[in-house]
């Protein structure tokens, strides 16, 4: 998968943490240590934001130091979490839209994923919607300065550039029938003519009724040799979690969600009818 300094940021703040716990310091515990090795700067609260993800872009020297406090002396495990530090200082392209995407939690860690398994309820999925079809839904939420809606549609666009490359996850989508009813046609067709052998649209028809995920949609990101991550939002907040309880209840929900879709083939002849009947 493509380097993605979100997710090597994250990586490391869970390093980082295993290696504390194990050696069973507090953050106090911690802070002193580095002050005895000359480390400055430090307080039990700057631990706790680097073990939480909260910094913004990690520091080589102190990742170094924090690895001499829990004797970390294994070259290849140093050089490994050295590396994940200077990943994590990269700047991904989602940066440079920081004020319309603040800091782009789900955009940075896309391009590190192996698979984006995504429920819809009301909206087609960003990463497959049209320009135009995504204008409307920007402007639908009440964005009308002509600016700010160019640079959203524009960072949406940026971010399919991930089902382009080299190193494309897979992509499941499953699309509740009431958000197709409300796309035009041609982001209608687009759910059709962007599928592949990794690129699925699957249809979850008026006839299954109520469904596991009537509650609203969300999107589960699968990474290799790391923790699968649950994302989901609302009109006014966003929110991640890898923690494995709360993980195995959206996989739940997800495999209900997916035994009440159509198939793919069935979900290609729903979208076709509703292109025929504009």
């Amino acid at each position: 998968m493509a380097v993605s300094p979100t997710l090597s940021k994250r990586r490391l703040s869970k390093r980082l943490r295993e290696l504390r716990e194990a050696k069973r310091m507090t953050a106090d515990a911690v802070v002193e240590r580095a002050h005895a090795l000359g480390g400055t700067r430090w307080s039990a609260s700057k631990i706790t934001r680097l073990e939480r993800d909260e910094w913004l872009r990690p520091r080589v020297e102190d990742v170094e130091l924090l690895l001499d406090v829990y004797d970390v002396t294994d070259l290849a495990e140093r050089a490994e979490l050295v590396r994940l530090a200077r990943e994590a200082r990269q700047r991904g392209w989602w940066a440079a839209y920081d004020d319309v995407l603040g800091r782009g939690a789900l955009t940075g860690l896309e391009p590190g994923a192996s698979r984006i398994r995504t429920v819809e309820l009301t909206v087609i999925p960003g990463l497959l919607q049209t320009p135009d079809y995504a204008r409307a839904v920007i402007q639908a939420g009440g964005i009308h300065d002509d600016a700010e809606v160019n640079r959203r549609v524009e960072a949406r666009m940026l971010r399919q550039r991930i089902l382009a490359g080299p190193d494309t996850p897979q992509l499941w989508a499953i699309i509740d029938v009431a958000a197709l009813r409300k796309a035009d046609t041609a982001q209608l067709r687009h759910l059709i003519d962007v599928q592949r052998r990794d690129l699925r649209v699957r249809v979850l028809p008026d006839e299954v009724g109520p469904h596991a995920a009537v509650s609203g949609g969300f999107t589960l990101l699968d990474f290799d040799g790391d923790s699968t991550v649950v994302y989901t939002e609302n009109p006014v907040t966003q929110a991640l979690t890898d923690d494995p309880d709360r993980v195995r209840e959206w996989e739940l929900v997800y495999q209900y969600v997916s035994a009440s879709a159509l198939s793919v083939e069935e979900s290609r002849t729903l979208i076709q009818d509703l292109i025929d009947r504009q």
